[in-house]
């Protein structure tokens, strides 16, 4: 049976000390035709567009009656007991069960990844594909669902936790957040497996 429905894949925030990952899923009918006068412009990759162009693409998505969008975010809970691969896999296995269309077989959907990513073992048709953010349109999507999802929760948190600047930083590790968790310790937010060489270096 050839493959009726396309689904891209990717992920953001593996590598912050705060905040969850995020994986992105979009998924298309195999002829659907998917156009936008970002990618006319050659920009594809979630990365080097600006956060108000993620913000259009993001909407876009939603607005789009041709594409099917799912978003899976693990915390750090999960990140700190089971590990950032674990964590990551659940979110894409939440994130791919939100896209496939009702009544599909396995043998239906093809899956592309980008990256080092890979989908559960049951979904026979994918394929991992370096810069596939950079070559396939449906991962480009996948990318900014996965970003601007991420970076909505961490505007969030920043409001909840408003000492640590998480709507600035992202979670990432940059000096300020440091400064921040050497004068405040850790949060519920914070990724404690991700941070334990940092307080066992840290001299207060």
């Amino acid at each position: 049976m050839s493959t009726k429905y396309i689904i891209g894949i990717d992920e953001a925030g593996r590598g912050p000390v705060a905040g969850p990952v995020s994986v992105g899923a979009v998924c298309a009918d195999v002829s659907a035709v998917i156009e936008h006068e970002l990618f006319a412009k050659g920009i594809r990759d979630s990365k080097k567009l600006t956060a108000k162009q993620r913000d259009i693409l993001f909407n876009w998505i939603h607005e789009n009656s041709n594409l099917r969008h799912g978003v899976g975010l693990i915390g750090p809970d999960i990140i700190d007991t089971k590990g950032i691969v674990f964590a990551t896999r659940l979110a894409m296995e939440n994130a791919i069960e939100q896209v496939l269309p009702g009544g599909c077989s396995m043998d239906d959907v093809t899956i592309l990844l980008d990256g080092g990513l890979y989908a559960p073992e049951i979904y026979k048709n994918q394929e991992t594909i370096i810069k596939g953010d950079e070559k396939e349109v449906l991962i480009a999507l996948a990318s900014v669902m996965a970003k601007v999802s991420r970076d909505r929760e961490m505007e969030r948190l920043g409001l909840e936790y408003p000492e640590y600047g998480f709507e600035g930083h992202k979670g990432y590790g940059t000096k300020a957040h440091y400064a921040a968790l050497r004068e405040n310790g850790m949060c519920q937010a914070h990724r404690r497996s991700f941070l334990t060489r940092f307080f066992i270096n840290t001299h207060f």
